[in-house]
């Protein structure tokens, strides 16, 4: 049997990180480099990533960055081929970029509506189309899509029905891509946070009628940080969650407890 150590060791393997120019993407991107993977930084954002991979160099590990807009098919192709150029192997995709636009459902513009859900989820099948037939062909890999609870939950507070339905659409395509893929030796999963600093979230943290806002429906009594996240992304990245697929895994405090 192997150790704790040995299940979570990502020695050798690949993760592609999209979204990976700020907030969670640089986290995961860290988390997964602490563990011994290479890195493929994707974002549009080209400065942010060579600075976050001259970083992640110095700790021993191949960083990558790709100037990237996970709509566009051009530039996923790009992103995998970089990928497979540098490293010649893929083993991770991490679905993190994302966008909300929060607007009363009576008023959202149509065009922001469709925009959201494009970003949100036909980039993220896209992502998992180009990297999951890397993986097929090596009949092993993981995928990660960064969900949210919002797509199990409504909120009506912030009211942003495109963002809710997106991460809602994201999770069962996550459950539906893992019917499809793991016999062939791919796992598919999700990750569902709460409300954690991003960019998203930025005027809420330290605004004090916010805080207390998630202080008052999570159990926990706060936002999360962003190395609690960590320990999810490293479980279904690495050979110690090999026996999960199809799932999604709430980090949010106990807020969809109750």
């Amino acid at each position: 049997m192997k150790s704790p150590a040995e299940l979570f060791d990502l020695t050798g393997k690949t993760a592609v990180i999209t979204g990976a120019s700020s907030g969670l993407g640089v986290a995961f991107a860290q988390g997964l480099a602490a563990a011994g993977a290479n890195v493929v930084l994707a974002a549009r954002r080209t400065d942010r990533l060579k600075d976050l991979a001259a970083e992640l160099e110095k700790t021993g590990v191949g960083a990558e960055p790709v100037t990237c807009d996970v709509t566009v098919e051009k530039d996923v192709d790009n992103m995998v081929k970089a990928a497979m150029d540098r490293f010649g192997r893929l083993d991770i995709l991490v679905n993190n970029a994302g966008v909300a636009i929060p607007h009363a459902a009576e008023t959202e513009p149509y065009e922001s509506f469709k925009m959201v859900m494009d970003i949100n989820v036909n980039a993220q099948f896209l992502c998992s189309q180009r990297c999951g037939r890397i993986m097929l062909e090596a009949r092993s890999g993981s995928i990660i899509n960064i969900a949210s609870m919002l797509g199990l939950v409504g909120l009506g507070s912030i009211p942003q029905a495109s963002y809710n339905a997106s991460k809602a659409a994201m999770i069962n395509m996550t459950r539906e891509l893992a019917a499809q893929w793991s016999k062939r030796g791919v796992r598919v999963n999700a990750i569902a946070p709460g409300w954690f600093p991003s960019e998203m979230t930025t005027d809420m943290f330290g605004d004090e009628r916010s805080e207390a806002f998630m202080e008052k429906r999570s159990l926990l009594r706060r936002g999360g940080r962003t190395e609690e996240l960590i320990g999810a992304l490293l479980l279904l990245a690495s050979e110690a969650g090999s026996y999960i697929t199809g799932q999604t895994i709430v980090v949010d405090g106990g807020w969809t407890a109750i």
